[in-house]
């Protein structure tokens, strides 16, 4: 009995499994969805919302896909305009004892009549300033004097002269011939941080005008024996003889710094450059402008770091600030009292943690006017009113 019933269970179920084969098969849509496979209807979509439409004039919103984020040819493009490259030549008299001159094989081939004059040339960039001709550019590009000649960007040439120089800053101002020049926009290096993105522009090598690319890598560089007045931008951007008085610039193509000088043991860049910011670029040429020459303060004295060993092994009761080594008789320092181991510690307020601070400090003092400089001497902390003279012209190289 139970054998029978179970041949009819069986029977029927393998004719229902054909039945929905066959079905399947012909008229799949005469099951329902989770047997014949085919997706259900999606539900009708909810209406879009409308679009809104930025007003005109209104900029654009970013894209995360947008190309452009992965080239500075806008920056470059803004930019290279403004910087032109700076030829000197100068006749140097060989001295009659230079031995080339008696040099047998340079006598065979020129015999007396070897020239006893030759030209001395030299190279680096420049940045337009303003549209009637005013050019930035490094002193010791054109300290050796002699005749200038500045090629733009658009092949153009013209002679330039220098308006004045100064050696501590490593800045010089020279004027064109040409009027109506691309002028660089001044950008804000007070507002630039470290992992910037900059541009450096220049003619390395005297291959022609050329645009590396880096990052800001330090802020506020100083105490480098470069110049007097350091507070250099330092750069990886790929900086070289050549590109000396050139422009660093943001990504947007504003002048952030000139470029002066790089560290390297081999002439080539190793990735560590320094420039000038604009902000005292455009200082010293404004004061060049107006009064031919740039006017500081000064107070007379010799100036050293206090620094954490010198404070152990003489006791000092502080390891920063400046301390007075050396004071020119007669000058401003001495006609107020400083003595030779005061430490200056602050002027009107403003702390000097090292001699860097202090020089940049007093420097922008207007000579004639009074200052309070704060010093300690034998532990205690004094306030001597200084009258601040004007700094001298350096004679030499900067100290």
């Amino acid at each position: 009995m139970l054998h029978r019933l179970w041949m009819t269970f069986a029977q029927a179920v393998t004719i229902a499994l054909a039945v929905v084969f066959v079905v399947a098969t012909l008229k799949p849509e005469w099951l329902p969805s989770r047997l014949s496979g085919v997706p259900p209807e999606a539900p009708p979509a909810a209406a879009a919302p409308p679009a809104i439409t930025p007003p005109a004039g209104a900029p654009a919103a970013p894209s995360s896909k947008d190309p452009s984020i992965l080239s500075y040819s806008e920056a470059a493009r803004r930019a290279t305009p403004s910087v032109v490259n700076i030829f000197t030549s100068k006749e140097v008299r060989l001295s009659p004892n230079n031995p080339m001159l008696n040099d047998p094989l340079f006598r065979r081939f020129f015999g007396d009549q070897y020239p006893q004059r030759q030209q001395s040339s030299s190279l680096g960039s420049g940045v337009i300033v303003s549209a009637d001709g005013m050019v930035l550019t490094n002193h010791h590009v054109v300290e050796s004097g002699g005749d200038i000649e500045v090629l733009l960007s658009d092949g153009r040439k013209t002679r330039a002269r220098v308006v004045g120089s100064d050696p501590e800053t490593d800045l010089a101002l020279l004027r064109t011939e040409l009027k109506d020049l691309p002028a660089i926009t001044f950008g804000d290096p007070d507002n630039a941080r470290i992992g910037d993105v900059v541009l450096a522009i220049g003619n390395p090598f005297g291959v022609g005008q050329t645009v590396t690319m880096g990052i800001i890598s330090a802020l506020g560089r100083s105490q480098l024996g470069i110049n007097t007045f350091e507070n250099f931008i330092q750069t990886d951007a790929a900086i070289n003889p050549g590109n000396s008085g050139g422009a660093l610039v943001d990504a947007e193509g504003q002048l952030l710094g000139i470029n002066t000088a790089i560290y390297s043991r081999s002439g080539g860049s190793l990735g560590i450059g320094f420039a000038i910011p604009a902000s005292t670029a455009k200082n010293v040429m404004q004061q060049i402008v107006t009064t031919g020459s740039v006017i500081r303060g000064y107070i007379g004295v010799e100036p050293q770091d206090v620094t954490p060993e010198m404070a152990d092994a003489f006791r000092l009761p502080r390891s920063d600030g400046a301390i007075i080594a050396g004071v020119m008789r007669g000058g401003p320092a001495d006609k107020a009292g400083v003595k030779v181991g005061d430490i200056l510690i602050s002027v009107d307020g403003k702390a000097v943690p090292n001699t860097a601070t202090m020089l940049n400090t007093i420097a922008q003092i207007k000579p004639g006017s009074s200052a309070q400089f704060r010093f300690v001497r034998d532990r205690r902390e004094m306030e001597l009113p200084i009258v601040v003279g004007r700094r001298p012209k350096p004679t030499g190289k900067p100290e």
